[in-house]
């Protein structure tokens, strides 16, 4: 029994820093992954965490719309819609260094009253980040509506 308690312990001694020794996430996985979980709370109707990755200082569609003005927008959305699904398609990203990223991808957006939709669209998004801490924020959006066919 000892001898069992003196095994675990120098093998949790040795692979244990192993274990540890994740690689940090590059920054196109942080911003993809923080695009991914803006979708999860648009989709779960999570209006005050969507807002979280959200700039105070936002711009959106070249300066037409801020911050309180995209949250009006996202709430008129969600009374609009009960249900709201997004499909991303690709995202690319490009690191811009000094804490700033740039992203661009397209999705399929669509809502109705419950599961299956009434309506839906296909956008285009050019999106601009900035790292605070260690989250990324939301600066400066604009968004296109594209016809189905160009987007595929």
């Amino acid at each position: 029994m000892r001898r069992a308690a003196i095994t675990l312990c120098a093998a949790l001694l040795v692979l244990g820093p192993l274990a540890s020794c994740e690689r940090p996430m590059t920054v196109d996985q942080q911003i993809r992954g923080t695009i991914l979980e803006m979708e999860k709370h648009i989709e779960a109707g999570e209006r005050l965490a969507f807002m979280g990755y959200i700039s105070e200082d936002f711009s959106g569609q070249n300066g037409a719309m801020n911050r309180d003005q995209l949250r009006a927008y996202v709430i008129l959305q969600f009374k609009r819609y009960q249900r709201l699904q997004g499909q991303l398609l690709p995202i690319d990203v490009e690191d811009r260094g000094d804490g700033q990223a740039a992203a661009w991808f397209r999705a399929l957006v669509t809502g109705g009253p419950g599961w299956l939709p009434e309506s839906g669209q296909v956008f285009e998004f050019e999106t601009y980040w900035r790292q605070d801490g260690g989250d990324w924020l939301l600066t400066a959006a604009n968004w296109t509506p594209i016809a189905l066919e160009e987007a595929l």
